[in-house]
């Protein structure tokens, strides 16, 4: 057995992995030391008791499965700068590939990834630095997709959420307006999608058909709603 002090703080970190969040997530930048002193708990019973009792432990280690040379791929906080940047085409190729093979969330998560990596190389540059700018740039397909699957997931106000953000810096963005209508149409938000339908035609007249399929979607919807609501203030008043 080996006393391990720092241990608590190690096996949040681990257990932040484990439920895909950030390994240092509520951590600031000081010494480990300064860690245990500034929290009174670690969000685990556990870990607080063995914080304010240590004792020595043995780790019991299971080999879950062994990976063929090449086939491991880190998570993006593990990566470095360089891994990023050369690791977003390929998660995002990977992420199409299961988009194509009807994985939407699979996909979705995948798209995540990607933006992530590059979130975190832009979060160390000047906002609207060029190198800011082209990392955006970047990100703002990727965000797209993942945009797509979570139309799909009907997940409509996450997409609201990011078109929206991304219409903020790109005005003349015909996707971003075009999904955020069809979450807008879904959400009953009639005026507001009929107004991002709009803006697609005039951004790309080529989509008329598109949209104009959009609109009679909506409209068909709304005639039954109507239609619903007759019966149901009928049923209620009678």
């Amino acid at each position: 057995p080996q006393h391990v002090v720092l241990y608590p703080l190690v096996s949040k970190s681990l257990r932040n992995i484990a439920a895909g969040k950030d390994p240092l997530e509520g951590q600031r930048h000081c010494c480990s030391i300064a860690q245990l002193h500034e929290h009174y708990s670690l969000g685990y019973p556990d870990l607080d008791e063995l914080q304010k009792n240590p004792q020595p432990l043995i780790f019991d280690i299971e080999v879950l499965k062994v990976e063929a040379p090449g086939s491991y791929q880190q998570d993006p906080w593990a990566m470095t700068d360089e891994e990023k940047l050369q690791a977003v085409p390929l998660i995002h190729k990977e992420g199409n590939e299961l988009y194509q093979q009807g994985k939407v969330q699979e996909a979705a998560a995948k798209y995540y990834d990607a933006i992530a990596c590059l979130k975190n190389l832009q979060m160390k540059e000047q906002p609207g630095s060029p190198d800011w700018i082209e990392l955006d740039q970047k990100i703002t397909p990727l965000l797209l997709n993942y945009c797509q699957c979570k139309l799909q997931c009907e997940e409509y106000y996450e997409v609201l959420d990011h078109c929206s953000s991304i219409l903020n810096k790109y005005e003349d963005n015909v996707k971003a307006y075009f999904k955020r209508g069809k979450a807008h149409a879904a959400v009953w938000n009639v005026a507001e999608a009929q107004a991002d339908f709009a803006k697609v035609l005039a951004l790309d007249p080529s989509l008329h058909r598109v949209v104009s399929k959009e609109l009679r979607s909506l409209e068909a919807r709304l005639r039954e709603k109507d239609a619903e609501d007759k019966i149901r203030f009928k049923s209620i008043f009678s």
